[in-house]
């Protein structure tokens, strides 16, 4: 694992301030408050004894040496003091952003028009089963990406970054892309025009179309002019023999245990179309809402399909 993969998982950088204050928490309470009670106990014995030797002696004494010297002996060094007001709450935030939700933003245009740059998305992390941190193991199976849903996985060409895309196709399916029509096991998708979408950041204009993939109705947006695909970014990648290219689209039977991932954004994103299958063991979780946009407040809220 490259130093930039270690400082790109913030998952990873997460555990290891967890454990480091947990550790110091742990040891703070089961043995170094004991031993900061035990030298103020003795200290406290010592100086009452001091005390009742100078009341003897007629010195009248101050009372509030006492707890001040108790104070000062039983406070936490500083360093114990700030690991362990932290530590639970690092605990929480990595509880919370393993098993529950993580937010992830939006870095490009490959899902536009349903996700748009800048968007700060929730991906709901047990969706799709329970998995170990950091290993992204499955330990627990609970459901299974479905065609239509916008899911989060690693990179299959680099496993430190996280990519968003639509779940076209399931283990087993038979996808085929013509003329930048969708089939799907020899059933064509339906496709409903509706206004030129207007892209914000190249303020151009492409064609919309409503697509129902799976009783999933979504918006896609396409250039007219750009081919179905650009055969010369295809790459090599497991099962590439699964399919076959042509200047006209492609066909591609998923093999089991993968999926194929395709931007809404069908002619501006880098997809499965050149880097091939997604594997299970990459899967992050499904993405939902989102929940904040800096320059664009009428995001905020907004769920997605």
């Amino acid at each position: 694992m490259t130093l930039q993969s270690i400082l790109g998982n913030f998952a990873l950088i997460l555990f290891v301030l967890m454990v480091l204050t947990g550790i110091i928490w742990f040891l703070d309470r089961f043995y170094l408050r004991v031993q900061r009670r035990a030298k103020a106990d003795a200290a406290l014995a010592a100086f009452d004894a001091r005390n009742v030797k100078l009341r003897a002696e007629g010195i009248k004494l101050e009372s509030s040496g006492r707890a001040e010297l108790e104070a000062n002996l039983l406070r936490q060094p500083t360093w114990v003091e700030y690991s362990g007001s932290f530590f639970p709450v690092i605990a929480m935030v990595f509880f919370l952003r393993s098993f529950l939700y993580e937010p992830f933003k939006i870095p490009s245009s490959s899902m536009v028009p349903t996700l748009l740059v800048g968007d700060l998305i929730l991906v709901n992390k047990f969706t799709y089963g329970i998995r170990l941190p950091i290993l992204n193991k499955k330990i627990i199976d609970i459901n299974s990406p479905q065609r239509g849903d916008v899911m989060v996985f690693k990179y299959p060409k680099d496993l430190s970054l996280d990519y968003i895309k639509r779940v076209v196709g399931v283990p087993g399916d038979k996808i085929v892309y013509r003329n930048k029509r969708l089939s799907i096991n020899g059933t064509a998708l339906t496709y409903t025009a509706l206004p030129d979408y207007l892209n914000d950041d190249s303020l151009n204009y492409s064609k919309q179309f409503k697509e129902n993939l799976s009783s999933v109705d979504h918006k896609i947006a396409v250039v007219e002019q750009a081919p179905p695909i650009n055969l010369s970014g295809v790459q090599d990648f497991p099962f590439k023999d699964n399919c076959s290219f042509n200047p006209g689209g492609f066909a591609c039977t998923v093999p089991d245990g993968q999926y194929f991932m395709m931007g809404d954004n069908r002619d501006n994103s880098e997809d499965s179309r050149y880097w091939g299958f997604v594997p299970d063991q990459n899967i992050v979780g499904k993405a939902f809402l989102v929940w904040m946009n800096l320059g664009n407040l009428k995001r905020i809220g907004t769920f997605f399909d």
